[in-house]
């Protein structure tokens, strides 16, 4: 299943994709408006959602959401991909010996074709395609072997950074956590959908130009990995995002960073892209 959040006549409901149409599955009992809520219940919900065929609505007649509106965590881990850490290195930043995680704050979370702002604070803004994995449920304590039973599904991130501030403290989050620089999307498709999650094409464009292009198999540390690693120390919940790590080619290393007027685009196979221009922030 491919879940979505759409607006429709004012109204934002959680609804999934068949071809050119979204279904609303707000009518069917158990559904409310917490994704949170419905990933947490999946397997009892599964069977009424993919029964569902209306009401239906074009998907070129509603506007699509963040698809996870309301996620406790939204953890990202740092230079996970061989070639970006190799791409870091040749800047002078030493590859971490274990996995590197930060925090991405919830409020940075944003639709898939909603503006990136540009805030005049930052000088330097930056982006990062990465596949997001979604939590299906409460975990603590999972064994990589057995990490995949725990995962709800997949969907397109953009990671957007002002490196200026990422690099003013030890830690990453506020760099990481300007309101609009955490565009997901554009839907949630769902674990069973997708046969290797670690074989997928990841590409982003900025206004056309190829800046990023690999597969998720270039990964240091898996996704399974991450969460055996992660939920040694915190319990994992339904509608947790993890941002799995960017390729090479990101704007720093390139001497290319965004500019306002820039048209990012992120794009994953099997899981759809997201488009964000760059706006300057009232």
């Amino acid at each position: 299943m491919k879940i979505v959040r759409f607006t429709e006549s004012g109204r934002t409901r959680i609804g999934k994709l068949e071809g050119n149409s979204v279904i609303d599955l707000s009518g069917i009992p158990g559904v409310n408006d917490s994704m949170r809520h419905l990933l947490g219940h999946l397997s009892e919900l599964r069977p009424a959602l993919e029964a569902a065929t209306a009401p239906a609505f074009l998907l070129s007649a509603v506007r699509l959401e963040n698809p996870v509106n309301d996620p406790q965590k939204y953890l990202a881990i740092g230079l996970n991909y061989k070639a970006h850490a190799e791409e870091a290195r040749a800047a002078g930043i030493p590859i971490p010996t274990s996995q590197l995680w930060f925090n991405k704050q919830v409020s940075c979370l944003t639709g898939p074709y909603d503006p990136i702002l540009f805030p005049s604070a930052v000088k330097q803004l930056d982006y990062e395609i990465e596949m997001g994995v979604v939590i299906g449920q409460r975990c603590r304590n999972v064994k990589a072997s057995d990490a995949r039973a725990v995962i709800a599904g997949y969907l397109v991130t953009n990671d957007v950074s002002a490196r200026d501030w990422q690099h003013r403290s030890p830690t990453f989050t506020l760099g990481k956590s300007f309101d609009s620089h955490g565009p997901i999307g554009p839907w949630l498709t769902t674990d069973d959908e997708i046969a290797d999650p670690l074989a997928l094409e990841m590409r982003l464009t900025v206004n056309g130009e190829e800046r990023q292009k690999m597969t998720t198999g270039d990964m240091i540390y898996d996704i399974y990995q991450q969460i055996e690693y992660l939920s040694t120390v915190m319990t994992l919940e339904p509608g947790d995002i993890l941002a799995t790590g960017t390729p090479a080619g990101v704007g720093v290393a390139l001497g290319k960073l965004l500019q306002v007027g820039d048209v990012v685009r992120a794009e994953i196979e099997q899981l759809g892209y997201i488009e964000n221009p760059v706006v300057a922030a009232p």
